[in-house]
């Protein structure tokens, strides 16, 4: 009994230093929760997204120039789909938080042994899968319908998921923070979306003034959107190695945010 109890101080538990199980079970049900109702969570967003195309063909066609050496329809399908990609992420892990809050079972994923940590990958492996099946479809009407091939699958794949991460450890943060879905509204109308939409989806930086610009470079969005673009096109603002390395470092720090938010309970067991 002393030796169990020593081993339990120390805080090893008996299934090992990692829960892998309860991770995976979780992580399962994030996946699950987006893909049973796949007709509002997958193809929703790919409506969305054609329309956005339709609707800038139709209003600006062939009459506005190239953008950075290419059409300018090709130059708006990586920032669409990137857009896309971060708003589902983002959905994910603030509506699986917010909606156990507001019916009161969240206590069924915090009983469980799973350390804060591992919560954090769990949730995060449902935000970020759905952003990666989001992206590869509208990537397959991007080389479908505009016939263009993707000059960096590497690059691309990369910034999808570190997409899908920044915005879902931001969801998750968000989603502890509201305790009621108009104040997940309001952070999703006037944070999430205008960093968005004010990150070079529809234009590029250099047509901006300098004061803009700058604060534009200031968004770790414009490098998701921009690390998209040059996956696809081969053609960027910045060096996609710098912004790899803004976003990396934007997640990294926000994980410790979130991690701690988790480990404290704040606002999840009071």
């Amino acid at each position: 009994m002393g030796q169990n109890m020593s081993g339990m101080e120390m805080g090893v538990r008996r299934f090992g230093r990692v829960n892998w199980l309860g991770l995976a079970t979780l992580a399962r049900r994030e996946i699950l929760r987006f893909s049973v109702v796949w007709t509002q969570t997958l193809l929703a967003p790919l409506v969305t997204a054609g329309l956005f195309l339709m609707i800038f063909t139709i209003a600006v066609g062939s009459r506005r120039g190239d953008v950075m050496g290419v059409p300018f329809l090709e130059f708006l399908a990586p920032g669409i789909l990137m857009m896309t990609v971060i708003q589902n992420s983002f959905a994910n892990t603030s509506s699986s938080i917010v909606i156990s809050k507001v019916q009161g079972n969240i206590v069924d994923t915090l009983m469980p042994p799973l350390s804060p940590l591992e919560l954090l990958f769990g949730y995060l492996a449902g935000g970020v899968a759905r952003g990666l099946v989001v992206a590869l479809a509208i990537l397959a009407g991007i080389v479908l319908v505009l016939g263009h091939s993707v000059a960096h699958p590497g690059w691309l794949l990369l910034f999808v998921l570190l997409g899908g991460a920044f915005l879902g450890v931001l969801g998750i943060m968000a989603g502890i923070f509201a305790g009621k879905f108009d104040q997940m509204a309001a952070i999703t109308n006037f944070i999430i979306t205008p960093l968005a939409f004010l990150s070079g989806t529809f234009y590029s930086v250099d047509a901006l003034p300098q004061g803009l610009a700058q604060v534009t470079h200031m968004n770790p969005i414009f490098y998701l959107i921009d690390g998209a673009r040059y996956g696809v096109l081969g053609v960027s603002d910045s060096a996609p190695t710098f912004g790899l390395l803004v976003v990396s470092g934007a997640t990294a720090g926000l994980c410790v945010v979130a991690w701690a938010m988790l480990k404290s309970g704040y606002r999840l067991k009071s």
